[in-house]
């Protein structure tokens, strides 16, 4: 255009800057409003708050969201009561706020996530031994978040920690869902599928529980680690106190604190990471303006040798390919937990033009690889521990 000077953007560019700055922006804030919703420390307090929970003689906590969980039901009682949580290596960050002063009271225990170590071992230990020394009179506090199927374990005879890694390997590539991967994992084990609780001695156990899983059952959240078992002879009462529905109902009053329209609201993004893209892809396509919100938790099928990221990152880049050459439109996509898969990422956020901004998004996909790309786009999401697990969200902002 003639006057302009080399280098200098057309006012359209400029324009086009600013609504990919205000639409990432939305798209973020929406996010964390529904994550902190379910936050372990905010889920924990408002049960507590509500029900008529006895004073418990022992708090035990496992998952992604076990140490949150665990201060707060210790600041709740505000008693000494001997605790446990064990959660995954470098989750106890997410702790903090006035229960601090009750982590005298806890004992933790980090171990490995999504495939067990020895930690996991000395962490089912642990809990199982816990619930065993319980006596009679006795009521306990169970706190269960996404995660606990390969943080805590004492194995069926015959198993030891090689076999069970093989196997928690073999099924997080296989594609499977939760539901089916969760069914193997508790033939495995002593303590899931209501193996634990069988152990209790007491007269009441309150389980309170984040789900992770679709249709929030109890008897698949950490592969049932805190399903009471059947037969109980004691008074046995569990409570789901957050969810994804949760988390995407905080998010959708979020957009419209922001003078966002909420055109849908709903968990769609179960299934293949591949048919999920392309289903979300021609929503989006579709979609008027304003936000739409997706709860779930996508598979995927890994290559023998996979690169880097989780299904949250291999989604976003390969929505990133369905909505190329879109304007106005922006895509967020993570795991509520803070990380996706084996890597420090929750997962990635894209634009119509992120696509085109770098080459071998295709490749990255074949290969397992979209972590490695999106950083190279500057697209990777970074949030750290979150102290809650409801499976992903996406979040797609679109202003025209």
């Amino acid at each position: 255009m003639a006057g302009e000077k080399a280098g200098e953007k057309t006012g359209d560019e400029v324009n086009t800057g600013v609504r990919q700055n205000e639409t990432r922006h939305a798209a973020e804030r929406i996010w964390r409003a529904g994550v902190a919703a379910v936050g372990g420390r905010q889920s924990v307090r408002a049960a507590l708050s509500t029900d008529n929970v006895p004073t418990p003689d022992l708090v035990l906590a496992v998952g992604k969201a076990a140490v949150p969980m665990a201060l707060a039901a210790l600041a709740h009682f505000g008693a000494a009561i001997p605790a446990l949580a064990v959660t995954k290596y470098g989750h106890d960050e997410a702790s903090g706020g006035e229960e601090i002063a009750f982590r005298r009271n806890l004992r933790i225990i980090e171990a490995a996530h999504p495939v067990p170590d020895a930690n996991s071992l000395a962490g089912g230990a642990a809990l199982l031994e816990a619930v065993q020394a319980t006596g009679k009179s006795q009521s306990l506090l169970l706190l269960v978040s996404g995660g606990a199927s390969a943080l805590a374990e004492v194995p069926q005879e015959g198993f030891d920690l090689g076999t069970l890694r093989a196997e928690n390997a073999k099924l997080l590539a296989s594609g499977l869902d939760i539901h089916a991967i969760n069914t193997r994992r508790r033939t495995l084990s002593r303590i899931k599928g209501g193996g634990l609780l069988s152990h209790f001695a007491g007269r009441r156990a309150d389980v309170l529980a984040i789900s992770d899983v679709e249709g929030d059952d109890i008897s698949v959240i950490g592969s049932g680690i805190g399903a009471c078992p059947a037969g109980a002879n004691f008074d046995c009462r569990p409570r789901i106190v957050a969810s994804n529905a949760i988390a995407r109902e905080a998010a959708s009053a979020e957009a419209a604190a922001l003078d966002l329209e909420v055109v849908a609201s709903e968990e769609s993004l179960h299934g293949d990471v591949y048919q999920v893209a392309r289903r979300l892809g021609a929503a989006i396509r579709d979609q008027a303006a304003g936000v739409a919100i997706h709860g779930g938790e996508p598979t995927v099928v890994l290559p023998d040798q996979p690169g880097e990221g989780g299904r949250n990152q291999a989604l976003a880049l390969a929505l990133a390919r369905e909505i190329d050459g879109m304007t106005g439109v922006c895509v967020l996509v993570a795991g509520t937990d803070g990380t996706d898969g084996p890597t420090d990422a929750a997962g990635g956020i894209v634009t119509g033009e992120s696509w085109a901004s770098l080459a071998g998004g295709e490749a990255a996909l074949e290969r397992a690889d979209a972590g490695t790309w999106l950083r190279q786009a500057g697209a990777l999401f970074v949030t750290g521990p979150t102290g809650t697990n409801v499976m992903d969200m996406a979040v797609v902002v679109k202003s025209a």
